[in-house]
């Protein structure tokens, strides 16, 4: 075993046997590295990912390409997930030397930790004109011998190179709706009318892009653009119906590598549970459908069932690959999920067999054969279905026949599950528990937001100051905490005070946003750095501004700015969203669609700001219609607060002096409507059903 067997990291551990020494990040190897004046070979990853594993059994588990690493460099294994700043570091440096990046990332760095060469996934051998990574080690090894020199003024001009990049300089926007248009323009040259989704293969959930266009096909209200709602809700529907969507266990794998959302990879991540039970959450409140609705359920029971611990906390994903079956070494992606027809023959009764085979384009000769061509009959089918066009028998057959697929199913060797907890993507499913479950009144899903806040306060939080943790396993905590870690919980909890309106939620959030603003932002620049300062071994603070599989820090932090403006009536919140704005001004009028989610904070802070208050019992019925009537809908402009006339309000007060005066009228529950910080005359519940208010 290797220095990585004392880690707690899924990823690090299962490289803990490796013939390869490794170390993990830190001291021991850097002074070694120092000491040897060897150069550090950094391979990043995460535990879930196929190429990671393939990369690690033909070349990590290979003694004679082990003994290479170790004769000639010092190697450093680095969990992505873990530390998301030093992947994103040098993935700046591989991005900019390649032209494209991915995992398992391979950097070669001097000593100090500058990087002087890197790549992604190396074969074993040498492939169809591509270098094998013995090769590569070897010529590399050539060259720190005897080109030591010029190898290292390489590595100071690829520092310097990333030193600038980190600089940027910002700009106001002229017009705050040029960078939506454009965004919506590009979108929809991209859309792909017949499949769903954006560009060809592979393709990725971007969720962030779904909630900015759902956002600007309402921004004409009463009215809304039925072009881009189509755009929304057609991606939406063909991802339900494809291949990436898992029909029997809920919950969507990581992206697809065709066109038709027919064959995904296979991994299941916890990001994108949470952001796409969210979009079809959005989807839901415009069209009320209950295909929607459906594979809400699909995802959060999902996760309740399988990535959910005891204490509360959610565990980060589920691996591609897995055992073909019991007792067997052999690993294939996808073994889990796939069926055969035969299978399912013997599996079901031969007329619900031929049905559901029928239903989903199950193939003798295997759905993934190009030949067989099962995408259309596939996806019509499915969307039939969820248009109510199937009748209720078929609809009847269809459900027992996945119920006893995924009982089946639930036997064979399940893939590995990475059972660290994260902090920021435990903040992103917060939100979905907490948002999900007001909207359908589901009190389950609300008490899991609770229980998995209740988890990150006291597993992932300094006690004394308050200070966010990054991740949690068996026990062990990453001291270091990331703006994101911030930023997404930060999100949660005003999702949750909205559900469940305990002030308790709220005085987090709001503590949180003063040690976010302590420990990244940028006084002279603007925006936050992903990392705090103090790290010696972290040569370049660097902040996002790409919205990927995951938002970036400063974008979702730029929407809770204005939320918390919103709240508090505070402007000085929106004045750093606006700062946020004008770092990323060259981003937001050259390539807009780079950055969907900062769009969706943009256009958040163009809208008519608008303020419910509501001041009653939380208990009594009327308050509660009142609460209900006000969260109707697709509101995502909006802020709710409760006058509750006790703790919550008296705290409130401190913040917002003309709550205070918001109280019920002649005893009864009340609601005060306010837009831009100037309130209407308050109304009562039967007022509100009489006129119609809040339509």
């Amino acid at each position: 075993m290797n220095s990585l067997s004392t880690c707690t990291s899924p990823y690090l551990l299962q490289h803990a046997g490796n013939p390869v020494e490794w170390y993990p990040w830190g001291e021991e190897a850097f002074e070694l590295a120092q000491c040897e004046q060897k150069p550090i070979f950094l391979s990043i990853g995460y535990s879930t990912c196929h190429w990671c594993h393939v990369m690690a059994h033909e070349s990590f588990e290979n003694p004679e390409i082990a003994a290479l690493m170790n004769e000639h460099f010092i190697n450093v294994k680095v969990d992505r997930e873990e530390r998301p700043d030093v992947d994103r570091l040098y993935m700046a440096y591989v991005q900019g030397l390649t032209g494209s990046g991915g995992w398992p990332m391979s950097v070669w760095l001097t000593p100090d930790l500058k990087p002087f060469f890197g790549g992604t996934y190396f074969p074993p051998e040498n492939r169809h004109g591509r270098a094998g990574f013995p090769s590569v080690l070897m010529q590399l090894a050539q060259l720190w011998a005897q080109s030591r020199e010029k190898i290292e003024q390489e590595a100071v001009r690829s520092l310097a190179a990333l030193q600038a990049s980190a600089r940027s300089e910002a700009m106001t926007l002229a017009d705050a709706k040029a960078p939506l248009e454009r965004a919506v323009e590009y979108f929809q040259r991209i859309y792909d009318e017949e499949w769903g989704g954006f560009g060809s293969a592979p393709k990725f959930p971007r969720p962030s892009v779904l909630y900015f266009l759902l956002r600007q096909s309402h921004a004409g209200r009463p009215g809304c653009d039925l072009k881009l709602l189509r755009t929304v809700l057609g991606t939406l529907e063909h991802m339900a119906a494809g291949g990436i969507h898992d029909h029997l266990g809920g919950g969507f794998h990581r992206y697809s590598v065709d066109r038709p959302w027919h064959v995904p990879h296979f991994e299941k991540m916890l990001y994108d549970q949470a952001q796409l039970a969210v979009a079809y959450l959005e989807a839901w409140q415009v069209t009320g459908k209950q295909s929607h609705a459906e594979v809400i359920h699909g995802i959060l029971g999902y996760v309740q069932r399988e990535m959910t611990s005891p204490e509360g906390g959610f565990y980060s994903a589920e691996d591609a690959d897995s055992l073909l079956k019991h007792g067997s070494s052999q690993h294939a992606e996808g073994a889990f999920f796939v069926w055969t027809k035969e299978e399912i023959e013997a599996l079901l009764p031969p007329e619900e067999a031929n049905f559901f085979c029928t239903h989903y384009g199950v193939v003798a000769e295997g759905n993934v054969d190009p030949a067989s061509d099962p995408h259309g009959e596939l996806t019509g089918k499915n969307v039939l279905m969820e248009q109510g066009l199937i009748p209720e028998s078929d609809r009847d057959s269809l459900e027992r026949s996945k119920k006893s697929l995924f009982e089946s199913r639930s036997r064979r060797p399940r893939p590995h599950l990475d059972d660290k907890i994260l902090c920021a993507w435990n903040g992103l499913m917060i939100s979905a528990f907490a948002r999900v479950g007001v909207a359908f009144g589901n009190q389950e899903y609300v008490g899991a937001a609770e229980k998995a806040a209740y988890f990150i306060k006291g597993h992932l939080t300094e006690p004394v100051t308050g200070e966010l943790r990054r991740s949690w396993r068996q026990g062990a905590v990453l001291e270091t905490g990331f703006a994101e870690d911030y930023a997404f919980l930060i999100q949660g909890l005003l999702d949750l005070y909205e559900a469940t309106f305990s002030i308790r939620w709220l005085q987090w959030a709001s503590g949180l946003q003063g040690i976010m603003d302590r420990l990244f932002w940028d006084e002279e620049g603007g925006g936050y750095f992903s990392s705090a300062e103090g790290d010696p071994h972290l040569l370049v603070r660097l902040k996002e501004d790409y919205d990927g599989a995951e938002p970036s820090a400063n974008s979702v932090a730029a929407l809770n700015l204005l939320r918390f403006s919103r709240v508090f009536g505070d402007v000085d919140f929106a004045k750093k969203a606006e700062r946020i704005f004008a770092l990323s001004g060259r981003t937001l009028e050259g390539i807009p669609a780079a950055v969907p989610q900062l769009l969706v904070a943009l256009g958040y802070s163009i809208s008519v700001g608008r303020q419910i208050v509501i001041a009653g019992d939380p208990e009594a019925p009327d308050t509660k219609l009142l609460i209900a009537a006000a969260r109707k809908g697709f509101q995502p402009d909006q802020v709710i607060l409760l006058a509750d006339g006790g703790e919550g309000q008296s705290w409130l007060e401190g913040k917002i002096p003309s709550i205070a005066g918001m109280k019920t009228v002649d005893g009864k529950a009340t609601i005060y409507r306010c837009e831009n910080f100037t309130c209407s005359a308050p109304v009562t519940l039967s007022e509100v059903e009489s006129s119609g208010v809040l339509d």
